[in-house]
């Protein structure tokens, strides 16, 4: 029997770096730095000639995540009514630039955001801040906490009501990350065919998609719309839903602090 040997089926210094971005989401120096970091993980333990070469597992992971590939039609029907009770929910916190600085994907979607929050690692780090006038923007699902601004829900007073506009303006740079991160990586959006596999499969997927995100800003590389009515941005955005989480008096008075300094 012969041995099998992979030969690459594409060549990126003959592709136009539109197509290649299109395609992969990086540009062609993104991507073979990419091959470069991860190919002592990647090559074969024996180092046989005919294993499948780096650069051609790195391309077909980059491609399945920018497209979905061939998961895009499959149960494409049933995902259509499964989407009002089964979840694929993640804890993100991004920077105003849209860098995501953490990522929490290990909680099912029936979890309350507030949870998810408390048990993670985000309220030791911002405890560590406290005082240097950091804090976390969330919706109403979350707690009013000395580093975390939740918006009024009953604005009394002009200074509430310019505060909960500056709350909702600087909240949408999430809401944008996420369309931006589901426009990039259509596997993650639910026009990619949603992901059908393991939880911790689906963890590691959504872990891997903010990394390549992340890597992607710091290269600069643009994103580039595909043509059809939901290539963009604005296609990716999915409203989020919280339940609302009672405010204390304890809780609140901090964001009152912010309240009189800033927008009385």
């Amino acid at each position: 029997m012969n041995p099998r040997v992979y030969r690459p089926l594409v060549d990126l210094s003959t592709m136009e770096e539109r197509h290649i971005i299109l395609r992969y989401r990086l540009d062609r120096a993104t991507i073979h730095e990419l091959c470069a970091q991860l190919e002592p993980a990647l090559m074969s333990p024996i180092r046989q000639p005919t294993g499948v070469p780096p650069l051609v597992q790195v391309l077909s992971v980059l491609h399945f995540l920018a497209s979905g590939s061939f998961q895009t039609r499959v149960l494409s029907a049933l995902t259509k009514h499964m989407r009002s009770y089964i979840l694929f929910p993640e804890e993100v916190v991004c920077l105003a630039d849209q860098y995501i600085s953490h990522v929490n994907a290990m909680f099912p979607g029936s979890v309350h955001d507030a949870y998810v929050m408390r048990n993670s690692s985000i309220p030791y780090v911002m405890e560590q801040l406290q005082g240097q006038r950091v804090w976390l923007i969330g919706d109403s699902g979350y707690p009013n906490l000395p580093w975390l601004l939740t918006p009024v829900r009953n604005p009394r007073t002009r200074a509430e009501e310019r505060y909960n506009e500056a709350h909702g303006r600087t909240r949408r740079i999430i809401e944008r990350t996420f369309g931006l991160l589901k426009a990039r990586f259509r596997c993650l959006h639910m026009t990619g065919g949603s992901l059908m596999y393991s939880p911790k499969k689906v963890c590691q997927i959504i872990v891997a998609c903010c990394m390549l995100h992340n890597l992607a800003l710091r290269r600069q590389v643009p994103f580039l719309q595909e043509d059809g009515p939901d290539g963009g941005v604005e296609a990716a955005v999915e409203p989020a839903e919280s339940e609302e989480e009672e405010d204390s008096e304890d809780d609140t008075d901090n964001r009152d602090r912010v309240i009189q300094q800033y927008f009385q």
